[in-house]
């Protein structure tokens, strides 16, 4: 009861922060999907990583420490700080487009920097593609920590049904303004409570060094560079450190963070802090799945991925454990909610609005992206029913379908020779290598031992360089 006290009122607040920004919002496409381009640096900061920090950050950073060890907090921690360059060097030009130009998504930008329809539809459909399967992981969260948390009162499927409808009502009615707005709550929230769950669980077990000392008599390779069973190999370690740089602007929710705020100073600022919280946070998941060996000795696979809850229940006072998986929630909220609205920003504007251009309204635009929030958050529970994979291997594809789309941006932003089909072909041929090494139709050897981001990145750039410079065409006038 306890628990469910606990649950239903932080629910209850984030609809009341939500409503809030519904009352001060308009209904307008640059209010409801950008925040009338109007963020300052506390709030965007909190954003962008709010929206970052999802279910994979809570459930499967401490699946993969229980899996791998403490090798995955040096992967995750220093590879995602390089985020911060990418964030600048990418935000800081699209931030000066969108205000320009009044771009709202990056479809419709890269779209109209080669003046390409089909690039535009091409780049939308890669987006979602990749983006909803990642978005379902927040209610596949959602559902493991309510089931393990409530001792199966609330059993799997209904707690991610019950998160979801919370976040569509709130991003329903408020937009942009309702998410960055719960963003700051939830991002507070998620920073205090984790370090609060290192601290209980670390002194249940006889403080950090001696839970420490038991874990590496039990497995000592869960310490060591490599991990448990040598995973991260030196061009897997190269490889990640790519992977997030390149594939974390790439995600819609975090591309339109660059549109939305007030000021490049604002996004300054936020790229500076952005390293310095992931170094700090990022260990805490890890260090609770490495030690979960101790009580929870054979998880395998999925079973894993519970290793964070099943601590709280194990080891917390049914209130502490209930509160601190608050955190937990406001991760996954954070970042759904903020991925249904930029889905359906992209689907509105990037294909509704171009097949009915005379008949749509601000008003329509709005409405539209209203219902396909809908929409898109049943396709979200419908692949959550079934989950397919790891939190951690669903998470590795997305990442890696994205990222493909690196260099058609960085073309379109900083190099005027780049051509319409060099983009089109880059990106088709290196989704379609993607597909190949996915159904074991391309063999494991074709990426020399890196994980695939790295020569399809490669292969995409080469092409749009390659292709650009073939082509013969003028360089285009720079945005």
């Amino acid at each position: 009861m306890v628990t469910l006290s606990i649950i239903i009122l932080y629910l209850l607040v984030t609809l009341a922060i939500g409503y809030y920004g519904y009352r001060i919002g308009q209904n307008h496409p640059d209010d409801y999907f950008l925040a009338g381009r109007d963020v300052g640096p506390v709030v965007l900061f909190f954003t962008l990583i709010a929206t970052n920090f999802s279910a994979f950050f809570f459930l499967g950073f401490a699946g993969a420490g229980y899996r791998i060890g403490y090798s995955y907090y040096g992967i995750m921690s220093f590879g995602t700080a390089l985020v911060a360059l990418t964030f600048y060097f990418i935000g800081h030009k699209a931030w000066l487009l969108g205000k320009a130009k009044g771009y709202i998504t990056p479809p419709e930008m890269i779209g109209d920097r080669f003046r390409s329809r089909p690039l535009k539809v091409l780049f939308l459909i890669v987006m979602v593609i990749f983006t909803v399967p990642y978005l379902a992981l927040q209610p596949i969260g959602a559902g493991i920590l309510l089931q393990e948390l409530t001792n199966g009162l609330i059993p799997y499927f209904q707690g991610a049904v019950i998160l979801t409808v919370v976040i569509v009502l709130y991003v329903f009615l408020g937009g942009m303004r309702s998410v960055a707005l719960t963003d700051v709550v939830q991002g507070v929230i998620m920073f205090s409570l984790m370090f609060l769950a290192v601290w209980v669980v670390a002194d249940a077990l006889g403080g950090l060094s001696a839970a420490n000392a038991r874990v590496y008599a039990l497995n000592p390779e869960l310490f060591s560079r490599e991990g448990a069973g040598g995973y991260f190999t030196p061009r897997k370690w190269f490889s990640f450190m790519i992977l997030w740089m390149l594939a974390v602007p790439m995600f819609p929710q975090m591309f339109m963070r660059f549109f939305i705020s007030r000021d490049v100073a604002a996004l300054r600022t936020s790229a500076r802090l952005y390293p310095l919280v992931t170094a700090l946070l990022f260990l805490c998941p890890v260090i609770i799945g490495v030690i979960g060996h101790i009580p929870f000795p054979e998880l395998a696979g999925k079973e894993a991925d519970k290793i964070l809850p099943l601590m709280l229940t194990r080891f917390t006072p049914e209130w502490l454990g209930a509160l601190i998986m608050v955190g937990a929630l406001a991760a996954f909220m954070s970042t759904m909610d903020s991925q249904l609205l930029a889905l359906s920003s992209m689907l509105t504007r990037d294909l509704y609005r171009d097949l009915f251009k005379t008949r749509v309204t601000y008003e329509t635009q709005v409405q539209v992206g209203k219902i396909l929030i809908v929409i898109l958050s049943l396709l979200g529970l419908l692949i959550a029913y079934r989950p397919p994979a790891t939190i951690f291997q669903i998470a590795t594809q997305a990442f890696t379908g994205l990222a493909i789309l690196f260099p058609t941006t960085i073309a379109a932003l900083y190099w005027p020779r780049a051509t319409a089909g060099s983009c089109i072909a880059s990106i088709l041929v290196g989704e379609g290598l993607l597909i190949g090494l996915h159904y074991e139709l391309i063999p494991a050897s074709f990426t020399l031992g890196f994980l695939p981001v790295v020569p399809l990145v490669g292969i995409a750039a080469l092409m749009i360089v390659v292709g650009s410079l073939v082509s013969g065409k003028k360089p285009a006038e720079e945005m």
